[in-house]
């Protein structure tokens, strides 16, 4: 039996039982990808909508990690029964804008719900990111984050570094490790996501090209071009750091992000969204920093790139269900709802009106750190820097992994491992344009 089935066998039993009579309420299937503390607060967002009106459920299901859900979700749209709303990762937003017949753009679904929906009320830099080229909405701006250094404050105070600052460079991350090393920290600087901290947001904090075409928005025919010297230099360092201990790989994906909340691992390059985790569970004091960067590259920093998520709208669903949908993300865009979450997550605001909510409220003051995120990605941005849009995204991430833990075990150099990324990743971005050229 399924859930619907069991919700109404549920409601029957209770509208038989008692004298108030139960309504049946319009069940909107939510597929997401947060465990844990996020997990969580997805299912406060769920449970807060519910309660805020009776003619709507939404009902928010795990389906693993991000690749996982994606990939349950396209099984489930060939086999007819996708849900109605699908959280999607960064990486596969060409993917999805490419499977026209599977969704329906966020901004239709509002217009036809007759909901208000302003795409400028959104951060710029996160709006544009899943707008298509028409000026069409596309999915809704949910959790998105962007890359930010991470930093145990105790383990620097132990170490004789000053734990109010950061290192700000990559030279000054490295003599930062090396004390920490000193200092007996068996893992002094580790990051999670390798391909977005490493070279995809490195690339924009450095105003550097990682793929002609503005990086892929502005065609399907974008190749790699992330074997510049700029970007061998830094997997060269990253990979001598490895050799002398200063930097430990922890794995693919997030799996470095348990090895900093711990405490095993005292400085990290990852998400912004790692601040409600550290918050909640680590027993020393985090401190959150802008990226590091080369200071001798002209433009550098610049800004970063989004990481995170938006919501899909499948399609094939009844009008009601999708005004369902338009009325719960009609929800999650109301400022004090936005701004609770900004708050609870360390996911950017994705209002504008979030932000001065929570900048009023004094809590980047009281939570120093906080805002690191917002000011990196508020700054203007330029052709190389305004997000990474490719086909078979995920696919090149994976290539990106494989070579460069060639370089973290020493058997590759960094422009081999380099050079043939980007030899595979350009056969994917091939394959990707043949598929979908119309």
């Amino acid at each position: 039996m399924n859930i619907k089935h069991t919700a109404l066998a549920v409601a029957c039993a209770l509208g038989t039982l008692g004298s108030t009579p139960v309504w049946a309420q319009t069940e909107i299937q939510w597929w997401h990808s947060m465990g844990g503390a996020l997990g969580e607060w997805v299912n406060d967002l769920a449970k807060d909508f519910n309660a805020s009106q009776k003619d709507y459920k939404v009902v928010p299901t795990f389906k693993g990690s991000y690749d996982e859900s994606m990939t349950a979700a396209i099984a489930a749209f060939r086999a007819g029964n996708a849900p109605h709303i699908l959280q999607v990762f960064e990486v596969g937003t060409a993917t999805m804008m490419a499977s026209k017949g599977a969704i329906v753009p966020v901004g239709e679904v509002m217009k036809k719900a007759g909901v208000t929906f302003d795409p400028n009320a959104y951060v710029p830099a996160v709006a544009g990111y899943y707008t298509a080229p028409s000026g069409q909405m596309l999915s809704f701006p949910f959790n998105s984050s962007t890359t930010v250094f991470h930093y145990n404050k105790d383990a620097f105070k132990a170490a004789g570094l000053d734990p109010e600052k950061a290192p700000s460079t990559w030279p000054e991350v490295a003599l930062a490790a090396a004390k920490l090393k000193a200092s007996g920290h068996k893992c002094p600087f580790t990051t999670s996501w390798v391909s977005w901290t490493q070279l995809e947001s490195f690339s924009a904090w450095h105003n550097t090209e990682f793929a002609t075409k503005g990086n892929g928005m502005r065609g399907l025919d974008a190749r790699l071009t992330f074997n510049s010297p700029l970007h061998v230099r830094h997997i060269e360092n990253l990979g001598n750091m490895a050799k002398q201990g200063l930097f430990v790989y922890k794995g693919r994906g997030n799996a470095a992000d348990a090895t900093f909340v711990s405490g095993e691992c005292a400085m990290t390059t990852g998400s912004s969204a790692l601040y409600g985790n550290v918050k909640r569970n680590a027993k020393f004091t985090g401190g959150i920093a802008p990226l590091p960067f080369y200071p001798d590259v002209p433009g550098a920093p610049q800004n970063t790139v989004i990481g995170g998520a938006s919501l899909w709208v499948m399609s094939g669903k009844k009008p009601d269900e999708y005004k369902g949908a338009a009325l719960f993300f009609a929800h999650l865009s109301k400022a004090e709802e936005a701004a609770k979450s900004h708050q609870r997550t360390g996911y950017l605001p994705v209002t504008k009106a979030a932000f001065e909510l929570t900048e009023k409220s004094g809590f980047y003051k009281q939570n120093p750190g906080t805002d690191v995120s917002v000011n990196q990605m508020i700054r203007k941005t330029t052709d190389k820097s305004r997000g990474i849009r490719l086909g078979n995204f995920v696919q090149i991430r994976t290539i990106n992994d494989e070579e460069l833990e060639g370089v973290w075990s020493g058997k590759k150099t960094a422009k081999e491992a380099l050079d043939t990324a980007v030899k595979r990743g350009n056969e994917q971005l091939e394959r990707f344009e043949k598929a979908n050229k119309s």
